[in-house]
């Protein structure tokens, strides 16, 4: 991914993010995570996770159990095989993908 790519990426959230509602994106240290990405749009914020803090990125969880219980020791035709397979075991337990990244400290509610 490049930094257009994830300007992109922001625009689509801007997007979808209903009226008077406002976005908060936790983005981890990549390159292309850059805050001043965001500032292009009045409904989005984004935080960046301080460096080597994978226990506060979810998705760090969700991959590891991800490659534990479905991907790992698998041979991939190409990338749609690639992206079926992460799709599938996702689905396979959305329960679990949301317990997961689900934080206790972190309670959203309706307004």
């Amino acid at each position: 991914m490049n930094m257009a790519v994830m300007e992109q990426h922001l625009a689509l959230i801007s997007q979808k993010t209903k009226f008077g509602r406002h976005a908060v994106i936790i983005l981890d240290g990549a390159a292309w995570h850059q805050t001043y990405l965001a500032d292009k749009f009045t409904n989005l914020t984004i935080i960046k996770l301080p460096p080597y803090s994978p226990e506060l990125n979810p998705v760090e969880q969700v991959w590891s159990w991800l490659r534990q219980h479905h991907l790992a020791n698998r041979y991939f035709q190409g990338d749609d095989d690639i992206l079926n397979a992460c799709s599938d075991a996702w689905n396979s337990d959305v329960k679990k993908v949301m317990k997961l990244c689900s934080r206790d400290w972190v309670k959203v509610g309706k307004t």
